[in-house]
């Protein structure tokens, strides 16, 4: 784990393997165990590059000025990448992560080699209307406090409206607790989650989609065959309007492709970049 200095503040990244270096994003709420299976089935023939975003599950709270926006981690990849020597890199994004990989691949396309995205928000799905009860959270004084002491209850984090309908098994306890860990410790991570879900406009991922037509980038669209926050037709669209981008279902997986079948997310990527 190295940390990497960016112009929002520290972030940790998980730095593996050598060859072709792939950037791995997470989802809201986690960190970059999120890819653990996935990585280390690539680590031996890739440069898997997985930062922990300050998006909830962050180790370190962020500078107090810090642009939290998903344009401003879009940059903070960028940042990422320019720490590492890195002139181009593969992104891969799954949910609210493949958002920002739309918005780093379309404001800086000449750092981006390929684009991955797996089950994820896109177009005016974002955040999933389901979990649009965070915003009113993140209004109210101290309601994120309060909502994350409570995903400490036992059976809290398998309700519907946290974990319950991302994955088909629930997530391990200790990979739970390094996810829900930091926003009930730290206040200076509850103040940069606060900053991100207000920063949570769609208005980012539209203007990132009026490029698609013309962005010649090399794109996977990987997508949960059970998935039951972005449906299929969404998946269908991108790879519509993204003139070069293949479409691959994956069997039995819901949202968190990398928990539910990381070996056939790990193979699909393979054979991606190998073909590109």
């Amino acid at each position: 784990m190295a940390e990497i200095q960016t112009s929002a503040g520290s972030v940790d990244v998980e730095d593996r393997g050598s060859g072709e270096p792939i950037v791995f994003l997470h989802p809201f709420v986690t960190n970059s165990k999120h890819w653990r299976h996935v990585t280390g089935k690539l680590e031996s023939e890739f440069r898997c590059i997985a930062p922990t975003m300050p998006i909830g599950s962050h180790r370190k709270p962020m500078n107090p000025h810090a642009d939290l926006t998903p344009p401003g981690q879009a940059r903070i990849v960028v940042d990422i990448l320019d720490a590492l020597g890195i002139d181009r890199a593969t992104v891969v994004g799954n949910d609210s992560g493949g958002a920002i990989t739309q918005i780093v691949a379309t404001s800086y396309p000449d750092r981006v080699a390929r684009m991955g995205l797996v089950s994820c928000d896109a177009y005016d799905v974002f955040p999933p209307r389901l979990f649009g009860y965070l915003k009113v959270v993140a209004a109210i004084p101290g309601a994120t406090y309060v909502l994350a002491k409570s995903m400490k209850i036992p059976g809290v984090t398998q309700l519907p409206i946290a974990f319950g309908w991302i994955t088909t098994e629930p997530i391990p306890k200790d990979v739970m607790q390094t996810y829900i860990g930091p926003l009930n410790s730290s206040a200076g991570v509850r103040r940069d989650t606060i900053k991100v879900v207000k920063g949570l406009n769609k208005k980012h991922i539209l203007a990132a989609a009026e490029h698609f037509p013309a962005l010649q980038t090399p794109t996977l669209v990987a997508w949960g065959e059970k998935d039951r926050f972005f449906a299929r037709p969404l998946a269908e669209r991108l790879a519509r309007e993204l003139p070069n981008s293949r479409l691959e279902i994956i069997k039995g997986s819901r949202t968190f492709i990398p928990e539910d079948a990381p070996e056939e997310l790990a193979d699909s990527l393979r054979r991606f970049v190998n073909s590109t």
